[in-house]
C-alpha cells in the first residue's frame, strides 16, 4: 500500500537519509521508529510531498507522490508535526475551514468522525479552551475526514496521559479491525508500539536498520537471564559453546541447543548457577540491542 524505494536526502550538506528503502503492507500497522534525528519524520514528509528528496521515490497505493503529489495524497490522512488550529474558533469550524482547503465538507461524515473521536459535546467549543489531548482528538478527526486508505501519524501520542494513550491505541486497532485502515507511525513510546504494530522500520542516522515483524527482530536464538559466577571463566565457555553473550547476565543459545545440557556442563566445570530463565526481549530490549549494534539486525 505505501512503498518509498532509495531515499536521501540531505540539509545543508549534513545527510538526513541514506538508501532508505521499506515496505507497509495494506492494512498493517507498521511503526517508524529512531532515536531523534534519526529521519523519521523526513520520511514522513517525503511521503506526504512536504520535502523533496535528492533521490529515490515514495508510492503511496501504486501512485508515485513526486510524479503526481495530488491523486497520491488524496488516498491520505495524515497528523504531521504539532497539529495547527485556530484557536478562536469552535473545533466544528476548524473542520468546516480545513477540509474546505483540500475538497468538499460533508457535514455528515463530520459528525460521524467528531462522535467516533469522542468530541461531540466540546465541537462546538474554541479550540484555545481544549486540552493537549482534545487536539489530538480534533486533528485525528481532520485526518480521517477524506475517509482515507492510509493514516501517516507523527509522534501522536506524545504528551498524552496514560488514559489518552491507551484510548488511541484502542481507536488505532479498532480501524483497522473495522476499516482495514493501513497505519504508518512513529512513536518514542515502544511499548505502545509492540502492542499495536505488525511490523517496525527502525531508522539510526538516517540508515535503515531494520525493517520486518518483531519476531524477524527477535531472532530464532532463545535468550536466557543467567547469574554465573566466575563469570569470566562461564563467559569462555558460553562462547567455546556456540552461545551469544547479550550483555552480563543475558545470552542467546544456538536454536538447537539444551539448556539443561548446558546448565550441567557448566555445574561440571565448577561454575555456580544460579538462575538460567528463558526471557522474551520487549521491543525496547530490541531497539537498544540493535541500535547499539546494527551490524546485527536483519534488514529484509
Amino acid at each position: 500500500m505505501l512503498r518509498v524505494n532509495g531515499l536521501f536526502k540531505s540539509f545543508g550538506g549534513k545527510p538526513a537519509l541514506h538508501d532508505v528503502s521499506f515496505e507497509v503492507k495494506r492494512g498493517e500497522i507498521h511503526g517508524l521508529l529512531g532515536h531523534n534525528g534519526a529521519g523519521k519524520s523526513t520520511t514522513l514528509g517525503i511521503i506526504l510531498g512536504m520535502v523533496e528528496p535528492d533521490r529515490g521515490r515514495a508510492h503511496i497505493g501504486g501512485v508515485c507522490v513526486q510524479e503526481d503529489h495530488a491523486g497520491a495524497l488524496r488516498q491520505v490522512g495524515a497528523i504531521f508535526e504539532s497539529p495547527a488550529f485556530y484557536d478562536y474558533l469552535s473545533g466544528w469550524e476548524n473542520l468546516r475551514i480545513l477540509a474546505g482547503f483540500s475538497g468538499r465538507f460533508d457535514e455528515k461524515a463530520a459528525r460521524d468522525v467528531v462522535e467516533r473521536v469522542g468530541l461531540t459535546k466540546r465541537i462546538r467549543s474554541k479550540v484555545g479552551s481544549y486540552s493537549h489531548g482534545m487536539r489530538q482528538r480534533l486533528a485525528l478527526a481532520q485526518a480521517l475526514l477524506p475517509e482515507p486508505q492510509v493514516l501517516l501519524l507523527d509522534e501522536p501520542t506524545d504528551g498524552l496521559d496514560p488514559e489518552g494513550i491507551k484510548w488511541f491505541r484502542d481507536f488505532i486497532l479498532g480501524l483497522r479491525r473495522e476499516r482495514g485502515m493501513t497505519v504508518l507511525f512513529n512513536s518514542h513510546l515502544l511499548a505502545e508500539v509492540e502492542q499495536m504494530c505488525d511490523r517496525v522500520t527502525i531508522l539510526k542516522e538516517g540508515r535503515l536498520i531494520h525493517a520486518g515483524s518483531l519476531e524477524d527482530l527477535r531472532g530464532e536464538a532463545p535468550v536466557y537471564e543467567v547469574s554465573l559466577e566466575p563469570w569470566h571463566e562461564a563467559r569462555t565457555f558460553l562462547e567455546l559453546n556456540g552461545a551469544q553473550v547479550i550483555s552480563p547476565g543475558r545470552i542467546a543459545l544456538p536454536p538447537d541447543a539444551d539448556p539443561a545440557v548446558i546448565v550441567a556442563a557448566l555445574v561440571g566445570c565448577g561454575i555456580r548457577v544460579s538462575a538460567f530463565s528463558p526471557v522474551r526481549r520487549s521491543l525496547e530490549d530490541l531497539y537498544l540491542e540493535i541500535s547499539a549494534n546494527p551490524t546485527a539486525a536483519a534488514t529484509a
